[in-house]
């Protein structure tokens, strides 16, 4: 497959996780009229992200599993593959994971955060130590979630030196209490760790941020050359659609690596 449309959903921190079910299951039927492939959710968005400034419930891995299930059942309905952040529970503890269902309805795996944010998050989540790839579509993709790829280049690297051509990243980054208001593009730290991230590996990514009245980033598609593509203004709810020519996504640099270059 030569192009691919994509989806990027900031949406506002859910009432409660049933609440952000619906939320979900309104952007798939957006992304039904529109034709979209995958859809990208935001970071741990099911029930919200644990560390960061929301009020969330106790954790409750029955209402997981139920919205999990519900989500399968709304992408199958819709025929629209989605990125959903997550907790988890799992024998090692409690995961922010990024899972992919396809359009289909099937669970494809999921992604979990592995570099943890240290302070409120590294008290709540634990990695599970592992990367994988997925595909949909006809297109291999990676995931990246959050402060992964923000600090660690390498857990984009990883993706695509195993063929992705995108690098989707679920992210929380901001407030919705007082902070710093952005207004330009490209000024932040985290836009421009984005565009490295794409132009250094030579693959689109595509970062998508909650919605909130401070964010630090904005939600953003940068293309294989380190250019933005598009972006969603700072605090608005909203669906970005873009389509991507996946043969631009050479993955040119990531190709040239060598590994055995740098001996642990």
């Amino acid at each position: 497959m030569k192009t691919i449309r994509i989806g990027l959903a900031p949406l506002r921190q859910p009432d409660s996780v049933f609440h952000g079910v619906e939320k979900i299951d309104g952007v798939l039927a957006a992304c039904a009229v529109e034709q979209v492939a995958i859809v990208c959710f935001p970071e741990a968005y099911l029930p919200g992200l644990r560390g960061a400034s929301f009020a969330l419930p106790a954790v409750d891995q029955p209402a997981m599993e139920e919205a999990l299930q519900r989500l399968r059942v709304s992408c199958r309905a819709h025929g629209v593959a989605a990125i959903v952040g997550l907790e988890w529970v799992s024998e090692l503890g409690l995961e922010n994971r990024a899972v992919v269902i396809s359009a289909a309805g099937r669970a494809l795996g999921h992604q979990t955060k592995n570099q943890i944010t240290p302070g409120g998050e590294s008290r709540n989540y634990v990695p599970d130590g592992k990367r994988r790839v997925f595909r949909t579509a006809g297109v291999v993709f990676g995931i990246t979630i959050c402060h992964e790829g923000w600090r660690y280049p390498e857990t984009v690297r990883w993706p695509a030196v195993r063929g992705a051509r995108i690098v989707f990243q679920p992210q929380v980054t901001g407030s919705d209490k007082p902070g710093k208001t952005l207004t330009t593009w490209g000024e932040s730290f985290y836009e421009k760790a984005m565009q490295g991230r794409a132009g250094e590996n030579g693959i689109y990514f595509a970062s998508v941020n909650q919605a909130m009245r401070y964010q630090n980033s904005a939600t953003s598609l940068i293309d294989p050359q380190g250019n933005l593509m598009a972006h969603v203004p700072y605090g608005k709810e909203d669906l970005l659609i873009a389509d991507l020519d996946v043969s631009k996504a050479t993955r040119f640099y990531a190709r040239r690596y060598r590994p055995e270059w740098y001996p642990q």
